[in-house]
């Protein structure tokens, strides 16, 4: 039976370089909710299609920012973990 972790790293892992980040957030060391929460602040304040880099270690990260991008219309593109650091690429919603 797979975990949670890695149902969530099985659905969110794809890989898309084609889109180069508008602007990087290096969130480590913070922890539940305060990732999701500058993320949403910074997205807010992009324009439609803009991608935001977001960088965190906090092990909550995949599943809080699938669930983020789930409810707020945002695309996705990429989630990776590498030595306990979690990258997101999530452009933001159109509409």
């Amino acid at each position: 039976m797979l975990t949670i972790m890695e149902k969530v790293k099985n659905a969110i892992n794809i890989e898309q370089d084609d889109h180069s980040a508008s602007i990087t957030l290096d969130l480590t060391g913070l922890k539940c909710p305060l990732p999701v929460l500058k993320a949403r602040r910074q997205i807010g304040q992009m324009a439609a299609g803009a991608v935001l880099e977001v960088k965190t270690d906090d092990p909550a990260s995949p599943l809080d920012f699938d669930h983020f991008c789930h409810t707020g219309g945002h695309q996705l593109l990429k989630s990776t973990e590498n030595n306990g650091v979690f990258i997101m690429r999530i452009a933001k919603s159109v509409g």
